[in-house]
């Protein structure tokens, strides 16, 4: 077994503190990898603070990990020791289903297992996540990350990067459609470089006016206050495509409306129950559709990262040390962050 070190909460009212444990030996298909940089994302938050009600303890947090490879199982063929490796939000699953025959592992019919807060095949036993210093995984579920990439940007890649890249391209998002990313966080950002990169004409759709001038710095054409109804009604029936990042419920009428002849809303950020109810005739009039998307599988993320290595798009990020973690936690739920906050894993062992 491997010594292993990270943050981990105990329960859902503890504080992350250091955890030590064991990673499993690595296999003949199996990637070791020295963490160097794992973003927090808000889906940490509420895991280890049990907000969905699954989480089990101890948890280790993270799913946006950048590291280098320590080692390789004499099987691997896609990575050699030394080269820059990244891990997102799934580690195994099934292999037999359609979906993960079609490559799309997040969808697995069998169940996904997740980096973190999931079970290891064959045991009781919980998966730990990123918020530590070297993991194990499968050579299939570890993505190549070049290395002209920011690396500490490159880390949200592995969660809000998929996140907004996977339905863009899914939806064939091109040159002469008109695209609109609601909100503008952690998601919102990302989904404006992918959108604007893939030569749409981007809307940035916000309830806040003071986020116009970074939306304009992103690469947004435009920027929609949606609170302002006059402006509302002139994008009225215009948009190919809305990518709507909004993390919690909230009234989705509105943007239908917002929506061409077959056009098309995907949800990626709302977990939680939309209020309130969506009017029948906001989507059937138009013929409409309301969709969601989650990440992406194996083969579109490094399909992306191959997009970002060609097009220099990383994260906007806030580095801190992992002893002011739990402070980012805090932050984050004030929205206090642009965009992402990205742990430096050198500062779990400081040099003395």
């Amino acid at each position: 077994m491997i010594n292993a070190l990270g943050y981990a909460v105990q329960s859902a009212s503890s504080a992350l503190e250091p955890f030590a444990f064991s990673r499993r030996p690595p296999g003949p298909k199996d990637v070791h990898i020295e963490i160097l940089y794992c973003g927090i994302c808000h889906t940490d938050l509420h895991q280890c603070r049990n907000d969905w009600g699954r989480s089990t303890y101890p948890m280790v947090p993270g799913h946006e990990i950048v590291g280098r490879v320590k080692s390789v199982g004499a099987e691997v063929t896609k990575l050699k020791v030394g080269d820059f490796a990244g891990i997102g939000c799934m580690v195994d699953s099934c292999r037999r289903c359609a979906a993960c025959q079609a490559d799309l592992e997040q969808y697995c019919e069998n169940g996904t297992v997740w980096t973190y807060n999931s079970k290891i095949p064959g045991t009781n036993e919980n998966t730990f996540g990123g918020y530590s210093d070297q993991i194990v995984v499968e050579e299939r579920f570890v993505v190549n990350v070049a290395s002209t990439l920011d690396l500490k940007a490159a880390a949200p890649l592995l969660c809000a990067g998929i996140t907004t890249y996977s339905p863009l391209r899914h939806w064939k998002i091109g040159k002469g459609q008109k695209v609109g990313v609601i909100g503008l966080g952690g998601l919102g950002h990302m989904g404006i470089k992918f959108a604007k990169a893939m030569q749409a004409h981007v809307v940035m759709i916000t309830t806040s006016p003071d986020k116009a001038k970074d939306a304009m710095r992103l690469g947004a054409d435009e920027v929609l206050i949606s609170r302002d109804s006059a402006a509302m009604a002139r994008h009225a029936k215009s948009f190919h495509f809305l990518l709507n990042t909004i993390p919690n419920g909230h009234d989705l009428n509105p943007y239908a409306g917002l929506l061409k002849l077959d056009g098309t809303m995907v949800l990626v950020g709302a977990l939680t129950a939309l209020t309130p109810p969506l009017l029948g005739g906001s989507i059937i009039h138009g013929r409409r559709s309301i969709a969601g998307s989650a990440i992406g599988g194996m083969a579109e993320t490094q399909e992306m990262f191959d997009f970002c290595a060609k097009h220099n798009i990383v994260s906007d990020v806030e580095v801190i040390a992992i002893q002011h973690v739990n402070q980012a936690f805090e932050r984050l739920l004030k929205n206090d962050v642009r965009y992402r906050f990205v742990i430096d894993m050198a500062t779990l062992r400081p040099k003395t």
